[in-house]
């Protein structure tokens, strides 16, 4: 009897792992809401910064966030910055999502931001980090931090392509 019971128990464990793994190789932008995609009016507050550099107290942005097939792009038509984003996390209305990019040759430029979605609109926290590097060796030189308070409105509709 035990030895059926402990046949059983390596049986169900054996399904409960391969369930985990197929989930872990699930893409998460098939969760993320379809108002999430369109035009946003973006207002960011600064709440924190730590370093020497003086990052904007205040800035007003336009997001275009667009998808095909399982990429996210966030493009901004007046500035003319495009960066594909990584999504780190989905849950219902709940999103992370980070991008990076190179910033004045020798900085990398690191976004992650948190919203929470409610029809029309969003409120969230953007967390940037910019790091200079060396351009003898590339090592890192400084790192400069910033908290901003976001609040984003829908300007237009959504922009999905390849779901």
């Amino acid at each position: 009897m035990f030895k059926r019971f402990l046949v059983i128990f390596i049986m169900l464990a054996g399904v409960s792992v391969s369930a985990q793994t197929l989930k872990a190789g699930v893409s998460l932008t098939g969760s993320v809401p379809d108002s999430f995609y369109g035009n946003w009016r973006v207002v960011a507050k600064i709440s924190e910064q730590s370093g020497s550099v003086n990052f904007k107290p205040q800035a007003v942005d336009f997001w275009n966030l667009s998808r095909t097939g399982d990429v996210i792009n966030l493009n901004n038509p007046f500035t003319g910055a495009s960066a594909t984003v990584k999504l780190d996390y989905v849950e219902g209305n709940i999103i992370r999502f980070t991008k990076t990019g190179s910033y004045e040759g020798n900085k990398k430029l690191t976004d992650t931001v948190d919203l929470k979605l409610t029809g029309n609109t969003f409120t969230g926290v953007n967390y940037l980090t910019l790091e200079t590097f060396s351009i003898h060796d590339n090592s890192l030189i400084k790192k400069d931090t910033a908290i901003y308070l976001l609040k984003g409105e829908k300007i237009s509709g959504t922009s999905i392509t390849g779901k």
